[in-house]
């Protein structure tokens, strides 16, 4: 016993020198490091899931009483908060507040497929088999001292989480998601110029009926952003009636080849104008034989 002692005494003073050398602030003292808080058993399988995105993390939070059960270590440092900040809110009460229906609306239970935590999970998120959506979350604050929302894209899961059975619990019906944060594509690593591309289905009525989700990191809006607002709201003023009669020769040579439309100059997020280069098609109803909707495929040039 004695030896054994002495040996881990002597391993100890050996750690500390070569300590020591490396980092002139050490002294040749024992060095005790405090052990990683144990992760929960049920946790295990995602505390070592390895997200195939950049910028992200995963969060559980219960479907019956919306709280947060349990949240990766790389969610204190992309939100910019403190542990106590995820301890046990309510998920939702995090989003900004005009995104809460489209959050509710795309975690119902029955629209969920079930997590797994093999190998087939990135194969899931890779084929894209799982609807995501896109939604702010807040953590952190500006310069101002104003609470900050960062834009997200969540992919959602449901998880079955078993309950402590010495304490009695059930099992409980939880939302495992995906949080992969949202950046510039104008920043680094930026979207390549030939990749800059994204579509906008219109209405008759030039009323925005979907969003690309490759528009996201191109315009900084989000999909419920754009829906149901007019195309014209973001057009240039000076190149609206360019953009109102391209749309009407579209309608009036319905189901013919895309039109090339001149450039038009695009409001985005910031408030700042980006020139696209656009081609406009439409979709003819075979029932009615009328346009159901107007195809937009915009391409950024600067």
């Amino acid at each position: 016993q004695c030896h054994l002692q002495n040996s881990l005494q002597h391993s100890t003073q050996q750690i500390g020198c070569s300590l020591s050398q490396c980092n002139p602030f050490c002294h040749q003292i024992p060095i005790y490091y405090p052990p990683l808080r144990p992760v929960c058993s049920r946790w295990l399988a995602l505390a070592t899931y390895s997200s195939p995105y950049p910028d992200s993390f995963l969060v559980v939070f219960s479907l019956v009483s919306g709280r947060v059960m349990y949240a990766s270590e790389q969610a204190l440092s992309i939100l910019c908060c403190k542990k106590k900040f995820l301890d046990s809110p309510k998920f939702v009460e995090l989003l900004f507040h005009q995104d809460v229906n489209v959050f509710y609306s795309h975690t119902a239970q029955p629209h969920l497929p079930p997590w797994s935590s093999s190998h087939r999970a990135v194969f899931m998120f890779e084929c894209a088999l799982v609807k995501s959506f896109f939604c702010r979350i807040r953590g952190g604050k500006d310069r101002e001292g104003e609470m900050r929302y960062n834009p997200f894209k969540i992919t959602p899961y449901l998880l079955k989480v078993q309950g402590d059975e010495a304490l009695g619990e059930e099992e409980e019906s939880c939302c495992l998601a995906l949080a992969e944060r949202i950046i510039s594509g104008y920043e680094a690593p930026r979207i390549p110029m030939d990749k800059r591309i994204f579509t906008t289905p219109h209405s008759p009525g030039c009323v925005f009926l979907k969003v690309d989700d490759r528009a996201v990191p191109l315009l900084g809006y989000l999909p419920q952003d754009l829906f149901g607002t007019t195309l014209l709201t973001w057009i240039y003023p000076k190149d609206q009636p360019i953009m109102l009669s391209m749309h009407l020769k579209v309608l009036k040579y319905a189901g013919q080849s895309p039109f090339e439309q001149s450039p038009v100059r695009f409001r985005c997020k910031n408030g700042d104008y980006i020139t696209l280069d656009t081609s406009w098609s439409s979709y003819i109803n075979p029932w009615s034989r009328k346009v159901a909707f107007i195809i937009g495929r915009h391409k950024v040039r600067t």
